[in-house]
C-alpha cells in the first residue's frame, strides 16, 4: 500500500503535484506550538521525498533539468508550511485597522512565500545531488538544514519555527540542544521523519533496513539523554556556581491591551496598574513587593517617556523598598548636542529604590516591518508602513552588552524576538571570561491575541535556556511570563491573558553547554559527515 501510494505521488502532475506540496506543508505546522503533532511529519516529510523523487522522473535528460520542478515542490511545501504556522502575524495590522488593515492581506501571503524560497533552494540543491534509496534522506536534511540556517541570518534572519522545535516538545526532548543547538536539532528532525520514504519500494533493501534502524534509534536516544539528564539535574544544581546570592523576583504581567497601550488618555491609568500589581500583597509571606529584590516590568511597560516624567521616577522611588532594583523595558530617547531628538531606542533600563536610571540596554536586532522598514526608501514611497511608529524612527543598539544591577548577577537582556536567534542571546565575555549567570526576555506580545503566535515565541525562547544552560526570566505584557531554569523547566508561569505577578527565586546557572562553547560548529560537522556518507560511491 505504501508502494502504491509513492507511485501516486511520484506519478502526479501539474497542479495537482503544487497542491499535494501545500497541503502536506501546512500539515507540518502542526508540529509547532502550541499544538506539538510532531508525528505528522512521518506523514508529510515522506510526501515531500517522494514529490522530489518525481521531480527527477519529470526530467530523465539530466539533473539540471530537474532543478525548477524540485524548486517549485520546496517553493510549495515551505508556503504551506509558512502560511499556516505564521497567519497570525496578520492580526497585528488590526490594531490599528484604519490605518494597517489593507496591509493585512500581503504581510499574511508575501512573509510565507519569502521564506519559502530558502525551502525551494534546499529542494533544487537536492534534485542536483539526489540519489535512490536511502541515500537521498541524507542529501535532503543537509540542504534543508542550511536553508534553516540561512534563513535565520539572511537579511538579519527571521528563524521563527525552524524545524528543530518538532523535536522539542517537552523537557526531555529537548535536553540535545544543549550538545547542538536548535539547527542540530532541526538536521535530526528533517532525518528521522524523512527516513520511512525508504519504505516504498527500497532500491538496497538491506541498507535501507539499517538506515531506518539507525533513525529510529536517533529519535529514541533524544529522550533518553533527556531523561538521563534531568535525573542527574539536582545533582547538577547543587554543583552549579549560581553566584546569585539570593535573587527573589517579582514578574509583573499587566494584560493591556494593545489598542489601549499607546493612547494618552490611558497612561495614567495604565502606570497605576503597574504600580498597583507590583504591590499586591500575594501571600501573609509575601506582602507586596517588600522582600522582592528584582522586580521586573515586560518590554515599553511605560506609555510615555520615563525621562521626561520626574512625576513617574518619583512614584518609582516610593514603590520601590531598599535594595530593589527594577528592571524594565522602556523608551529611551537620544538628544543631540543642541536639544533636539535624533533617534528612539527600544530599551531596558535598571533602575535603583531612589528612582535613579543606573544602566541602560538598547535592542539591537529590531523587528523588519515592526520595528523598521527594510529599504524604506523605497518601500514608503509604495505607501507601506511600519507598524510601530516613533517620532523620530527607531533605532538599533551598537551592541549585546550584560547589565549589572547593584545585587545579585549579571544578566543578558534580550528585547522581545531578540531571543529567538540561537547563538546570539549572550554578549561577548568581557576581559575576565565571565558570562552573565542569567538571561531576560522582556516582550509585548499583545499584538496578537490568544492565537499560536505568543505561545511558539514563548517555546523558542525557552529552548535558549538548554542551549546556554541558563535560566531565564520573562516578562511578557500579555503573557506568556515564566520563570525558567538551565533544563528548560518551567519553574512558575502565568497563562496567556491573565493578570498577576509572578513571586520567584533566580534558579542557577549551569556550567557552560557544549553548545555554548562551539555554538554551529558542531552541526556545520554533522552536516559534512552526513554528506559525504550519501555521496560516496557504493561500491567504495
Amino acid at each position: 500500500m505504501l508502494e502504491r501510494l509513492s507511485d501516486r505521488v511520484v506519478l502526479m502532475w501539474g497542479w495537482r503535484r503544487w497542491a499535494i506540496a501545500l497541503v502536506a506543508g501546512a500539515l507540518s505546522a502542526l508540529s509547532m506550538a502550541p499544538y506539538h503533532l510532531f508525528p505528522v511529519l512521518w506523514l508529510s516529510f515522506p510526501v515531500l521525498v517522494w514529490l522530489i523523487d518525481g521531480a527527477g522522473a519529470m526530467t530523465a535528460r539530466g539533473r539540471v533539468r530537474r532543478i525548477r520542478p524540485a524548486f517549485a515542490i520546496g517553493w510549495w511545501f515551505g508556503f504551506g508550511y509558512f502560511l499556516a504556522g505564521l497567519w497570525w502575524v496578520g492580526l497585528a495590522f488590526l490594531v490599528e485597522a484604519d490605518t494597517f488593515a489593507w496591509m493585512m492581506p500581503f504581510a499574511v501571503v508575501l512573509l510565507p512565500a519569502g521564506l519559502a524560497l530558502f525551502w525551494g533552494l534546499a529542494t533544487a540543491v537536492s534534485a542536483l545531488m539526489w540519489r535512490d534509496g536511502w541515500r537521498r534522506i541524507p542529501i535532503l536534511t543537509v540542504t534543508l538544514t542550511a536553508a534553516e540556517w540561512l534563513r535565520g541570518h539572511v537579511l538579519t534572519g527571521f528563524p521563527w519555527n525552524t524545524l528543530g522545535y518538532a523535536l522539542a516538545p517537552n523537557a526531555p526532548f529537548m535536553q540535545a540542544a544543549s550538545l547542538v543547538g536548535l539547527y542540530g536539532l532541526t538536521a535530526a528532525a528533517v532525518l528521522v521523519f524523512s527516513a520511512p520514504a525508504v519504505l516504498a519500494a527500497p532500491r538496497d533493501g538491506q541498507r535501507s533496513g539499517v538506515f531506518l534502524a539507525l533513525c529510529l534509534a536517533l529519535f529514541a536516544a533524544l529522550p533518553l539523554y533527556g531523561f538521563a539528564r534531568l535525573v542527574a539535574a539536582p545533582a547538577m544544581d547543587a554543583a552549579a556556581t549560581a553566584g546569585n546570592g539570593e535573587v527573589r523576583l517579582r514578574i509583573v504581567q499587566p494584560a493591556i491591551a494593545q489598542k489601549d497601550k499607546w493612547r494618552p488618555e490611558k497612561a495614567a491609568e495604565i502606570f497605576k496598574t503597574y504600580l498597583e500589581l507590583s504591590n499586591r500583597a500575594t501571600s501573609p509571606d509575601r506582602p507586596g513587593v517588600i522582600g522582592v529584590t528584582h522586580l521586573i516590568w515586560p518590554e515599553s511597560a511605560f506609555p510615555f517617556l520615563l525621562t521626561r516624567q520626574p512625576g513617574a521616577l518619583t512614584a518609582l522611588a516610593e514603590l520601590l523598598p531598599p535594595g530593589t532594583v527594577l528592571i524594565t523595558g522602556a523608551l529611551r530617547e537620544l538628544i543631540s548636542a543642541s536639544g533636539e531628538r535624533e533617534a528612539i531606542y527600544n530599551s531596558v533600563f535598571v533602575i535603583d529604590d531612589n528612582g535613579v536610571i543606573r544602566d541602560a540596554y538598547d535592542k539591537v536586532h529590531l523587528v523588519p516591518f515592526g520595528e523598521y522598514l527594510p529599504l524604506g526608501w523605497l518601500l514608503s514611497r509604495l505607501g507601506l508602513r511600519k507598524l510601530v511608529t516613533a517620532p523620530a524612527g527607531f533605532a538599533a543598539g551598537s551592541a549585546r552588552r550584560a547589565l549589572k544591577p547593584a545585587f545579585g548577577p549579571a544578566f543578558s537582556p534580550l528585547i522581545c524576538y531578540e531571543a529567538i536567534f540561537p547563538g546570539a542571546v549572550l554578549p561577548p565575555r568581557n576581559e575576565h571570561g565571565k558570562r552573565p549567570l542569567w538571561i531576560l526576555n522582556v516582550t509585548n506580545d499583545a499584538w496578537f491575541g490568544n492565537t499560536p503566535g505568543p505561545a511558539q515565541h514563548f517555546d523558542q525562547v525557552r529552548l535558549r535556556s538548554v542551549e546556554q544552560g541558563l535560566p531565564l526570566v520573562r516578562a511578557a505584557n500579555t503573557g506568556i511570563s515564566a520563570v525558567i531554569d538551565g533544563f528548560g523547566r518551567v519553574r512558575a508561569s502565568l497563562p496567556l491573558g491573565a493578570r498577576g505577578v509572578i513571586d520567584a527565586t533566580l534558579p542557577a546557572a549551569l556550567d557552560t553547554t557544549l553548545y555554548g562553547r562551539i555554538g554551529d560548529l558542531a552541526i556545520l560537522g554533522i552536516l559534512l559527515i552526513l554528506l559525504g556518507t550519501a555521496l560516496i560511491r557504493r561500491g567504495s
